[in-house]
């Protein structure tokens, strides 16, 4: 798949939410009062979170040029101030030198860190917390009114073997390593709001500090499964006809019905391509922040967008601002992650007598088989009547 067309489908969302173009822009200002420097009416429009034209400020930069002689009384000091200089650092106008050496090192200012600041602080905690206390209501609530999924006439009591033992491996290393990194993560992201309060300081100090560690080497576990458990699955997942029926019969899921499926239904196949597609993405934007400043990559996929869709996203990024973006979107991406696999746990675990076999021993019940992946049965029973493997 081509990386740019990639990187469009993962980063298109959050450049869509944070795009500094869809905000409403301020009505213009009279700044003959103050001589061309803002004015009340402009930080009021800050405030309000509308769109200010900064260049009254950006380009009033001081002219060295109108500078008095050197002879005359304070120099040169006449053509430039120390405001003017500090404008220019601001708005990146000006190149310091500094004997600092290190990525970034000559950002000065970058006045971008407390949108991101305030967003990661109060729309991300609560709304990606509202949705997994909010999605968890709502499974107890189906549990209570569908009920466990039986397996009908009961069990036979005959064994198939579903996976193997390296399929489970697979399965069970992406799992329980994206289990790791989501506790430490929801850790990293809400312990100072909820931990703080109840433990103090220094016990969150090292409970986060434990986390990160852990969050930061598992991260090399979940690719790794990953990528295993596409390889051996993908030649499975490949959407056909079958799908459809299975998805317009709900999946037996809201009803008794048995819609016929080969080793993977249509509900696993969505379960699969959403941890695929996400589990890159995150992937993509972990490494861009284990790796400071080294793996930017929304400037480029901005302009790629830009030149696909005539939008206007900013492609001139400071490399503290990739940095936001890429937390941001590694913790948008990671809470959609852990609402497809909360749901994937409920069905293969309490939701669904049977299932759990599946990937507790490999050996799943024949009748159970026979209900939800009939085709499958049919076709490994034929090769083992051929002598061939499962």
């Amino acid at each position: 798949m081509n990386l740019k067309l990639f990187s469009v489908a993962s980063f298109l969302m959050v450049a869509l939410v944070f795009n500094p173009a869809w905000a409403q822009e301020a009505p213009e200002v009279d700044r003959s009062a103050t001589g061309g420097a803002q004015t009340l009416e402009d930080i009021m429009a800050r405030q309000k979170q509308l769109e200010v034209d900064e260049s009254f400020r950006s380009e009033n930069l001081g002219d060295p040029a109108s500078a008095p002689p050197i002879r005359d009384e304070l120099g040169t000091l006449g053509g430039r101030s120390d405001a003017d200089v500090w404008r220019g650092i601001r708005y990146n106008e000006l190149d310091p030198e500094t004997q600092v050496r290190g990525p970034a090192v000559d950002v000065l200012i970058q006045d971008e860190g407390m949108p991101w600041l305030e967003f990661r602080e109060g729309p991300l905690i609560n709304y990606g917390g509202g949705a997994i206390i909010g999605f968890l209501v709502l499974l107890v609530i189906f549990y209570f009114v569908r009920g466990k999924i039986r397996i009908e006439g009961g069990p036979s009591g005959k064994k198939i073997e579903r996976f193997k033992a390296i399929e489970r491996f697979g399965h069970w290393l992406l799992a329980g390593s994206f289990i790791a990194l989501a506790l430490t993560g929801l850790l990293t992201l809400m312990g100072r709001s909820f931990l703080i309060p109840v433990i103090g300081h220094e016990a969150f100090s090292t409970l986060a500090i434990g986390s990160k560690w852990i969050h930061n080497n598992i991260a090399w576990s979940f690719m790794l499964g990953l990528v295993l458990t596409f390889c051996m699955w993908v030649v499975h997942n490949i959407p056909n006809k079958l799908d459809w029926q299975w998805l317009k019969a709900g999946g037996g899921i809201f009803s008794d019905s048995h819609p016929s499926a080969k080793k993977f239904n249509a509900g696993q196949k969505i379960i699969f391509w959403t941890v695929m597609i996400l589990g890159v993405s995150v992937s993509l934007s972990g490494l861009s922040l284990l790796f400071p400043f080294q793996l930017p990559m929304f400037a480029d996929t901005f302009g790629f967008i830009n030149s696909i869709l005539g939008t206007d996203f900013p492609t001139a990024l400071a490399p503290h601002e990739e940095m936001q973006y890429a937390n941001t979107w590694h913790s948008i991406v990671a809470f959609l992650m852990m609402l497809a696999i909360i749901a994937h746990i409920y069905i293969g675990s309490v939701g669904m007598e049977g299932a759990f076999d599946a990937m507790g021993n490999g050996q799943v019940d024949l009748e159970w088989a026979r209900q939800h992946h009939d085709l499958w049965v049919e076709e490994v029973q034929a090769r083992q009547g051929k002598g061939e493997s499962s």
